[in-house]
């Protein structure tokens, strides 16, 4: 593999800027798994064969999807794009491909769902991704592997004596190609994902050599330049266009070879993917707010998942975990959108981002009276809280001043903001400071 061929794959930066800009964005998990609604894994999780998943294909029937009303509250949420599932990892397909019929047209339902949800999507401003799972468990060329449904099967190793991933491999292309042709412009293509160090007896995991990864992003590249690809595809010589850690929140902003990089987490309202009617680890309103924040303060992007029904409803839970971002984003949308890490140091139980000449301090716990605020004095020249525009004042100290109710000196450069007794009324309050001319300098972009 000519590495350095490979490279001139890589988007360049200024292709990024909107994404960088935009900060936050709904992942969407949807097929036929909503319907026995316990993970959207449940065919590999419960070793389910062709037979056995058969009955979800045979009653899928989401007659009560409106796409209009999914984009409708993720653009009230603060979110500027969208990323969908058009084949997870069962194989089931939510647009009339022509490379399979295990698809939705084949359903009780009988329609596309891919167009109407990207002309919602669109009509509310948002951006369009497109999630393409390289896992296929229905796929007849898919070979068992160790995580496929039939890998403990007696006969796994019979089973892959006629499949052929090179097939498999051609598959995929033929359906991104329909994908990135049908739809009008997409915006990120969202590969998931690769695990060749994986192992179960003499079956191995799949990565770069079984997907033609390099082909693929040749085609995907050819149909659509601009478009932003992730990092799932094993491919060690191509810096991806964007890092994707999942589930986790890093301690530190994502570096490769030493390196910023574009990153973007994903996660979920609660445990599961895909719509999960038991399931019952939902995140809190502050747990929700506090992982967009800490993300943008470490210069990356937040991709927040929901799972619709099997009717192609929203759940109540991931409803009002929606409206729980909408509430606090009406308020301190500034604060994240266009924004990202400030090289200035947090107080503690606080994340910064900033924008420019303006610095966000959000507090994640709210102090007694004062909130001090090293390597700031002298760079302020207003602060306000952002949800009501109150004006927040600062003590002016001196290396030469005393506080009269302690007693210690304070340095030149350490600042202490004065709040009120009780915490407002808001589930993360954020000091918006306007930055003297001269001031904003240490943007880590």
């Amino acid at each position: 593999m000519d590495i350095n061929n490979l490279q001139s794959l890589a988007l360049p930066e200024e292709k990024k800027a909107w994404f960088v800009h935009d900060r936050f964005g709904m992942f969407v998990h949807w097929g036929l798994y909503a319907l026995p609604a316990r993970h959207e894994w449940v065919k590999s999780r419960e070793e389910l064969n062709d037979a056995d998943y058969q009955k979800y294909f045979d009653h899928f029937d989401p007659d009560l999807y409106d796409p209009s009303e999914w984009a409708r509250r993720a653009k009230a949420a603060g979110m500027k794009y969208v990323v969908l599932t058009t084949k997870h990892h069962e194989g089931f397909c939510l647009w009339d491909t022509k490379a399979t019929d295990f698809k939705v047209t084949n359903t009780p339902y009988g329609r596309d769902l891919l167009g109407p949800f990207v002309d919602a999507f669109r009509a509310e401003g948002l951006r369009i991704g497109f999630y393409y799972s390289l896992i296929d468990w229905h796929h007849p060329d898919f070979t068992v592997d160790p995580r496929h449904p039939q890998r403990n099967h007696p006969d796994a190793l019979k089973i892959n004596e006629g499949r052929d991933m090179q097939r498999y491999a051609a598959f995929m292309r033929e359906q991104v190609r329909e994908l990135l042709t049908e739809f009008g412009q997409i915006d990120i293509m969202w590969f998931d994902f690769s695990y060749p160090q994986w192992k179960l007896g003499e079956l191995v995991g799949k990565g770069h050599q079984d997907w033609e990864s390099e082909k693929l992003v040749r085609l995907v590249r050819e149909l659509a330049p601009d478009i932003i690809i992730n990092n799932r595809l094993d491919l060690a010589g191509l810096q991806p266009d964007i890092v994707t850690p999942e589930q986790y929140m890093p301690r530190a902003r994502p570096l490769r070879d030493g390196r910023r990089v574009v990153w973007e987490a994903c996660h979920t309202l609660s445990g599961s993917w895909g719509y999960h009617r038991d399931e019952d680890t939902w995140k809190s309103t502050e747990q929700l707010v506090q992982m967009l924040v800490g993300t943008v303060a470490m210069g990356g992007n937040l991709l927040m998942n929901v799972g619709p029904t099997a009717r192609g409803t929203l759940d109540h839970r991931a409803i009002a975990a929606l409206a729980a971002y909408e509430e606090w984003m009406a308020l301190h949308e500034r604060s994240i959108v266009g924004c990202t890490q400030s090289d200035f140091t947090a107080p503690p139980d606080c994340r910064l981002t900033q924008n420019g000449d303006r610095l966000y301090i959000h507090l994640f716990n709210w102090p007694y009276r004062h909130l001090h605020f090293d390597a700031l004095a002298g760079k302020i020249e207003y602060a306000q809280f952002l949800h009501d525009g109150s004006e927040v004042t600062w003590l002016h100290p001196s290396a030469n001043t005393l506080w009269a109710n302690t007693q210690f000196p304070v340095g030149e450069d350490q600042l202490t903001f004065v709040l009120p007794v009780r915490r407002p009324q808001i589930v993360v309050p954020v000091i918006e400071v306007k930055l003297k001319p001269g001031s904003a300098s240490g943007i880590q972009d």
